[in-house]
Order: C-alpha cells, then structure tokens, then sequence
C-alpha cells in the first residue's frame, strides 16, 4: 500500500474523530425529529394522511424550485411511478447510464420497458450527452403514428418512451445538454436525482430539468426520512396523476370507497414526513458541513497526489459521497482492503449494470469510460461531521 493512501486513512480517522468505525455516510438527526415524531403518535397521524406529509412535500418544492412535490415510499417506486406517467409502456425501451445504483435500472423494468445502457462523462460520472447523441444518430429513426413523433430502435423495431441520467454521488451531470437531444428526439426525459438534493447546474436545482425528477431519502442520503422518495415536477396533471396514483386511484369521497384504476399503495407515511421536515429544516447547514469536508478532502489529496472527483464545472454539487480516483482495480481492491479492516468504510462503485445477470442482454454502446470508472472510483466517507 503505498504511503499516499495510508495517509488517508489516517486523516479520514482524525476527520472523524467521534467514530470508532468510520461509516460511509450515517444519518444525523440534530433537529426537532423527535418533538415531531412525538406529535404524530399524540395526534394518532401516522400513516400517510398527515400534516407532515403536505409539509414535507412543500418543502421540498420550494427548496428545487419545483412548482409540485409528491412523497412517496422510496426513490425506487418514485421513479417507477415517474415513468409510467411518461408513457412509458410494456415492450418499450428506455435510455439510461450502466454506473448507476440497481434501482434505476429496476425501476425501467418495472415500469414494463427494457433499459439501454450508454456511456458516462468522465468528469461527472453521469450519462455523457455526445454519447447519447451518437447512439441515437446510429439506432434511431424517427415515425409518425396517431400524430405524434415516435423516436424507434431500428434494430428492434421498438420505441425509446424515455431518457434517464442519473447525478452520481450528487454531482450533476451535463443534463441541459441531454434535456437538448431528448426535446429533438421528441423522448421524455425523467431525471434520476436520487443522490443529488442540494445539488444545482447552472443555478437551477437536479431534477427539475425534465418532466420529472426523483430524489431517494434512504438512511445514508443527504437527508432522510428513514426510507422515503419524491417526485417532482413543474406538470400539474403530471402532479395530480402521481398524487392519485400512489394513493391506490381511490376517488375521493367522505366514506366510499372507489378507485378508478390500477393504483399503488406508495404514499409515505406521516410518521416518515415528520422526520423528513425536521431534516429539512437543516439541510443549509447538513450540506455545508458536508462541502466542508469535501474541501478539506480535496486540499489533501492534491497535497498528496491523489485524483479527488471535484464538482464539475458550472455546478454546485451536494458532494453527497466524495471519491477518488485510483490507478487501477489492483490498487483499488488494495486499499478498500487496507481501509476496511481499519475502520474505514469504503466502497467501489456499483458493478456496471450490463454486467448484472438480469441486465447482461440489454443493449450498450462500448461503455470504456464506464468501464474505467468502476475499475477505479472509491468512495470515501462523507456524512456529516460532529
């Protein structure tokens, strides 16, 4: 191990002196979490009908600059949803980054599509717009059918219904660029900003560049809720269709009962809001905390003459978990080998999604800089620092 890297680690462990075992990315919970919670049980609201629950959402709202905010129970459903009030049909295909957590590629499946994985941006980590660009140059034609412009795969015959970049570890993908090509392929664009709340591209929030982004609340994100996600959308329809179809299609009424469609049962509960409005009302604080500590990360490595991921250009990342960048699979495996049985929690990347078994026979376009990413990106811990 070279000398560089156990330096590292050392400077991890005195950067978070108050763990015995530094974690990835624990939850803090420094606010009014439990006066809220404690008001839930009182009240007896702890099930999705709830004041935190309308609370949340317009939080987070005015927090991206979205005009509508729909809480649901995790990132994972939050996209699901997302696409299918795309359009997003069964024998559908659906454009998307293979450096992703596994829940983007699920939720395309489960919305009844197919995923097409192309390449990422080096500097990002998120879906490259020239790779998007060339792919779809090469393998789409553009139909008419029912007046409308449909974007079809040549080579299957099948219509790509959406787009989906993700911002990796909260750094912002060039997703203005993307939002450009999907507008001339007449392709919704869906943004996967489940890592990415208090992160902006040019002044505007993740998310809100499409017809709708996610964000994810699980335990290690920027804030949480426990376990939680949301929608967001400048739609109004699109809003009131999330809103309907989370909440089992019911049609409301005083006592009756009666659903008008095919609906899930995806609202978040009251009790998760509460918390998710007490980490709201931190988030400035959580979040400069945590840039804090990405600065002082990148002083050390380029002290020390390691590759820090620094927040692309023309963006304000939330440096959700912070990275580096390693020579190699060999010497990546070395260290989060040598962190990890000090203490330190460390992570590669997520294995390439086309590698996954259920994903091994979906389409992509070479993927190298995919390839080299998950060969040598380690995240580093990144929570908030007592």
């Amino acid at each position: 191990m070279e000398k560089k890297y156990i330096k590292l680690v050392k400077f991890i462990q005195d950067l978070y002196k108050d763990q015995n075992t530094v974690i990835l990315h624990a939850p803090v919970f420094y606010g009014k979490e439990k006066e809220y919670l404690e008001d839930c049980i009182d009240t007896t609201f702890v099930s999705y009908v709830g004041k935190y629950v309308t609370k949340f959402e317009e939080m987070t709202a005015q927090y991206t600059g979205a005009k509508y905010a729909i809480a649901v129970v995790n990132g994972t459903a939050a996209l699901q949803i997302a696409l299918q009030l795309a359009g997003v049909e069964s024998g559908d295909e659906v454009i998307t980054q293979p450096l992703t957590f596994v829940a983007t590629a699920n939720a395309i499946v489960l919305a009844g599509a197919e995923p097409v994985f192309i390449d990422v941006d080096k500097d990002t980590l998120g879906m490259s717009p020239a790779a998007l660009r060339s792919w779809l140059k090469k393998n789409v034609e553009l139909y008419e059918k029912n007046g409308k412009i449909q974007p079809v795969n040549t080579s299957t015959s099948k219509r790509i219904a959406a787009i989906v970049p993700m911002h990796t570890f909260g750094h912002p993908c060039r997703i203005d660029k993307i939002k450009t090509i999907a507008d001339e392929y007449n392709i919704p664009l869906i943004e996967d900003s489940a890592e990415s709340l208090g992160s902006f591209y040019k002044g505007r929030h993740t998310g809100t560049f499409g017809l709708a982004g996610i964000f994810s609340y699980n335990g290690n994100k920027a804030i949480t809720t426990g376990g939680g996600g949301m929608i967001i959308t400048n739609d109004e329809h699109f809003a009131k269709q999330a809103k309907h179809i989370t909440t089992t299609a019911k049609v409301p009424h005083p006592w009756e009962y009666y659903h008008d469609e095919v609906g899930y049962n995806y609202r978040l509960t009251n009790v998760s809001a509460a918390i998710g409005v007490a980490q709201m009302e931190k988030i400035n604080d959580y979040l400069a905390n945590k840039r804090d500590t990405a600065e002082k990360y990148a002083l050390f490595c380029a002290e020390n003459g390691i590759e820090f991921i620094k927040e692309p250009e023309e963006t304000r990342s939330n440096y959700w978990l912070n990275a580096i960048i390693l020579k190699d699979r060999k010497e990546r495996d070395a260290f989060l080998e040598y962190s990890n049985a000090r203490g330190v929690m460390t992570r590669p990347a997520w294995h390439l999604m086309n590698k996954l078994v259920m994903y091994q026979q979906c389409q992509h376009d070479g993927l190298s800089n995919s390839k080299l990413l998950e060969d040598c990106v380690v995240n580093i811990p990144s929570g908030v620092r007592l």
